[in-house]
């Protein structure tokens, strides 16, 4: 299926592995140029020579970036319009929390918040003026089925449901503008140094028990099959799409 994404200008945040990589690599495939952001020199040039080999040459931009910082976002949109001229598709991947129970203390969640929320916010408020400019665009939100339901640790659950609330909200703000807005909520999904592989490492058996007993397919997910969800989410194919949270979990969450 041609997904008329030819040439589209795609954010990716935190793109140097994981969920991140795999969406710029299935953006790439389909023909966007693509703009990748990280903190670490190292491992954003190896991704940008993952990407490029994907996306040919001239059509990977890797800013080093780390998107916790307000000037480092405003900075990422701005080299993307200078190297392209537009922004056409936004991926907040970005996120994460730490912390368990009720004794969580402040200071992680604040981090928590630091590291999803506010990233989130403000690339998307940056590169609004310019999909309006162009008449339309894409924000896409990296969430999880634990912001739709009971699971995992408390702070996640909280910034991944307030990344499902922002997408409907931005969603039902941005539509007359011909912005879609919505979230992907993954499973677990499994990937080279991600926190299921640590996990696996540290206890395989205990790992296996869980697969068994909670993933129905017995495997869990992989990064390319959320970046693919991604890819046709951000297409044109999706265009009737917006303000809703797709789910890629291999019928793991309890959700209807």
């Amino acid at each position: 299926m041609e997904l008329g994404l030819t040439e589209k200008v795609a954010i990716i945040t935190g793109s140097t592995r994981g969920l991140g990589l795999a969406s710029a690599r299935a953006l790439a495939t389909e023909g966007c140029r693509v703009v990748l952001c990280g903190r670490t020199a190292a491992t954003l040039d190896e991704a940008a020579r993952d990407v490029g080999a994907l996306a040919g040459d001239g059509r990977v931009l890797p800013v080093q970036a780390d998107v916790t910082v307000a000037a480092d976002v405003e900075r990422l949109v701005a080299e993307t319009v200078a190297a392209y001229g537009r922004v056409d598709i936004l991926v907040n991947n970005v996120g994460g929390g730490a912390g368990g129970g009720i004794e969580t203390p402040d200071a992680e969640w604040q981090a928590a918040l630091d590291l999803t929320i506010y990233p989130a916010v403000r690339a998307s408020r940056a590169v609004v003026p310019h999909m309006r400019a162009a008449g339309g665009g894409v924000i896409i939100l990296i969430a999880s089925i634990f912001g739709r339901e009971a699971g995992g640790r408390m702070t996640y659950n909280a910034v991944k449901a307030a990344e499902i609330s922002l997408g409907k909200s931005m969603a039902r703000q941005l539509a007359p503008e011909g912005i879609r807005v919505l979230s992907v909520s993954p499973g677990s999904i499994l990937f080279p140094g991600g926190s299921w592989w640590k996990r696996q490492q540290a206890d395989p058996a205990g790992i296996a028990a869980f697969v068994a007993q909670e993933l129905p397919f017995g495997r869990f997910g992989t990064d390319p099959e959320v970046g693919d969800v991604v890819a046709f989410m951000a297409s044109p194919r999706a265009s009737w799409v917006s303000g809703t949270s797709i789910v890629v979990d291999g019928c793991q969450s309890r959700a209807f």
